[in-house]
């Protein structure tokens, strides 16, 4: 498998849903930054399992050793390697001969001629998400000292909405980190809570969307056209099991407007050039603008689920039904806010420095 991204900033993640354990390989972190380790365990237990009703009850404390790179709370400069161990997996839950309609396990047997570990998804499981978390924790720090901020929320679940984001800085991001449930508007939780819990009493789930967003970039950020700021978070994105839509500012919306109501008008402030509205997002041509960057990403429905579904006995080549045991989220958003932060995260790092910032 191919399994290493960025330009600068270098990931490569490794591992198994029900391995020995799941990690990641970062390299091209400067030396001597300062990495808070509360931190990243604040943004693992947002994107760990077992914390409420809403989520898989599989229970992983989701603890990071860091084998190299981090001494005396500082990075070295040399490749940074975080390792998770699993712990609490039920491997006889799955079965090869029957591969779940919406995974990956169809493919994985054809592609790798049978050789896959398809225990629990394995490497094309959601649990990999885990180590991309931490890497995203550790960007997301040092992003911040450069004045930088990153957070996203819920924006819908089925069809209950959250309100956009419209008015964008620190404090309301802040407030989206903070919280395991992110919202904008605190009186729609209910309304989502309700969505999910009927789901899962019914044996199937929801999807939804996250909006995420970044204040304090400069302009100039990205380049035309191939490491545009829109085609790498993008490609980050899509590498992230169940997203499977994207959009930056007003994105599908545009196919409803007219130039004279999508364009950003160009106003100074102060004597400073700015944007009186946001529709693209904070990105013209590929490069940061200075406003907000803002995008949202579709999220499917967990495919796991418990109703029975049609499916193919790959043994005996005849058709078969499954019913998918294990333990799984009746809505996987709610625990893939940390992810899409973590993934935006290293998209703006490498990107600072491949424009030569410091």
């Amino acid at each position: 498998m191919s399994n290493v991204w960025g330009h600068k900033i270098k990931v490569s993640i490794f591992g198994e849903s029900h391995g020995e354990g799941i990690g990641i390989v970062i390299g091209g972190l400067p030396e001597g930054e300062t990495i808070n380790l509360n931190e990243i365990i604040k943004d693992m237990a947002r994107r760990a399992p077992g914390n409420n009703e809403q989520s898989s009850q599989r229970q992983e404390p989701d603890q990071v050793k860091i084998l190299s790179g981090l001494f005396k709370g500082k990075t070295t400069g040399a490749p940074l390697c975080g390792i998770i161990f699993n712990q609490d997996y039920r491997s006889e839950d799955y079965e090869q001969s029957l591969p779940r309609p919406g995974h990956a396990d169809l493919v994985a047997f054809m592609k790798y001629q049978g050789y896959n570990d398809y225990r629990g998804g394995g490497h094309f499981s959601g649990r990999l998400t885990a180590p991309l978390t931490f890497a995203g924790s550790i960007a997301k720090q040092i992003l911040v000292k450069r004045s930088i901020k990153i957070g996203a929320h819920i924006k819908q679940i089925a069809d209950v909405y959250d309100q956009s984001l419209i008015t964008v800085d620190k404090e309301i991001l802040s407030s989206f980190t903070d919280s395991s449930f992110p919202l904008i508007d605190q009186s729609v939780r209910e309304g989502m809570v309700r969505v999910i819990k009927k789901a899962k009493d019914e044996g199937d789930s929801v999807g939804g969307i996250i909006e995420c967003a970044a204040v304090g970039l400069p302009v100039g950020m990205g380049s035309p056209f191939f490491l545009s700021m829109e085609s790498n978070i993008a490609a980050m994105m899509f590498s992230i099991p169940a997203v499977k839509g994207i959009s930056f500012g007003k994105g599908f919306d545009f196919a409803l407007m007219r130039g004279s109501e999508a364009n950003d008008p160009i106003v100074l402030d102060n004597g400073m050039i700015t944007m009186s509205s946001n529709h693209n997002g904070g990105i013209n041509g590929g490069i940061t603008n200075g406003m907000p960057l803002i995008f949202q990403v579709a999220v499917k429905p967990t495919p796991s689920i418990s109703i029975r579904q049609d499916t193919v006995n790959l043994e005996k080549m005849k058709r078969a039904v499954i019913k998918v045991r294990g333990r799984h989220d009746p809505c996987i958003v709610p625990r893939a806010v940390p992810v899409i932060e973590a993934g935006l995260a290293l998209c703006l790092l490498d990107a600072w420095y491949l424009e030569g910032r410091k």
